[in-house]
């Protein structure tokens, strides 16, 4: 595989206004091609915004929502990806021909959609259906997988993803500063944003601790790591609704290191090279060789009802997508 280069990207998207954030997710994605980038990615619901949705009846929901099939948002994707020969991936409320609602996530290049997933594990609004699959595409000789915040905590779709073959996982998240029982969690006051400025060092303490970056980093290197896997994690940054978001998008090698974090109190690219050597070289590449299923296979696959919190009911607040 040829050295691939990519972009995970960060801004703050307005509820509901899909012009507003295609037209940011335009200027990022031409920042990035003119960085060099082959593919660029956002965050979960990036193109419709995300936390208002849990505000929203039914009918409200399907207003929102799109078919894929006659989707004006996939149609400007589209051309923006045309216009900057670049493969943009981005999220959305998807409706189906029977007013079926998931939490899509799709990659677009010139051609329109390569790939598209659902959210295995939606909980923002309760008409939401689960997806019942997972996505692995290959693009530019490389094998990408997707998935949707909560996703990544079972990680068990992480693994599964792997073993169907990906290198690279983008990982499109809304989460962090909000309330969780994990230590620490919690909201950050939204005057900090409105005053970054002036209260910049305040505000990243805020961002970068137990509350944000500091809790992002108990988990996401593993998840690179003991799969041997890439990991594209994208973020917004500023105001969701009523919440604040801290961004931090960034990517991760198969050894679980950062090799590029977007920084900015704002809108923001990073950019790394991916190089397909490290795939075979990280730990987890050997440890995958190493199992055993014939020990463990009954063990995961017996009869189980699965358990989830759903916030929208416990709370006037979405949770942490990640708790």
């Amino acid at each position: 595989m040829e050295d691939l280069k990519v972009a995970t990207a960060q801004f703050e998207n307005r509820s509901g206004d899909k012009a507003y954030n295609l037209s940011e997710i335009t200027k990022l994605t031409e920042k990035a091609a003119a960085g060099g980038a082959r593919i660029i990615t956002f965050h979960e619901c990036s193109i419709t915004g995300y936390t208002f949705a849990r505000h929203l009846d039914k009918q409200q929901m399907l207003a929102i929502a799109e078919n894929l099939q006659d989707s004006s948002s996939i149609c400007a994707l589209t051309e923006i990806a045309a216009k900057n020969n670049i493969a943009i991936c981005a999220g959305l409320f998807e409706k189906d021909a029977d007013d079926n609602l998931f939490k899509a996530y799709v990659c677009v290049d010139k051609t329109g959609i390569v790939a598209r997933y659902r959210k295995l594990h939606p909980f923002i609004n309760p008409h939401l259906t689960p997806g019942d699959a997972y996505c692995v595409f290959n693009l530019y000789g490389w094998n990408f997988g997707i998935l949707i915040c909560y996703d990544n905590n079972i990680i068990e779709n992480v693994r599964a993803t792997k073993l169907l073959g990906a290198d690279i996982l983008l990982m499109p998240h809304v989460t962090m500063c909000t309330p969780s029982p994990r230590p620490g969690a919690g909201f950050v006051d939204p005057e900090l944003w409105y005053k970054r400025e002036q209260e910049s060092l305040q505000l990243r303490a805020e961002f970068n601790g137990p509350k944000g970056r500091e809790w992002l980093m108990k988990w996401l290197p593993a998840r690179a790591f003991d799969n041997a896997l890439y990991c594209v994690f994208s973020n917004p940054i500023g105001m969701d609704d009523d919440q604040l978001k801290n961004g931090c998008s960034m990517i991760l090698d198969p050894f679980g290191t950062i090799i590029a974090e977007c920084t900015a109190l704002g809108p923001d690219i990073t950019i790394a090279t991916l190089t397909s050597d490290k795939l075979e070289s990280a730990g987890g590449s050997r440890y995958i060789k190493a199992r055993k299923p014939d020990l463990y296979g009954k063990i995961l696959a017996a009869e189980h009802t699965p358990e989830q919190k759903v916030a929208w009911l416990t709370s006037g607040h979405a949770m942490d997508g990640n708790v």
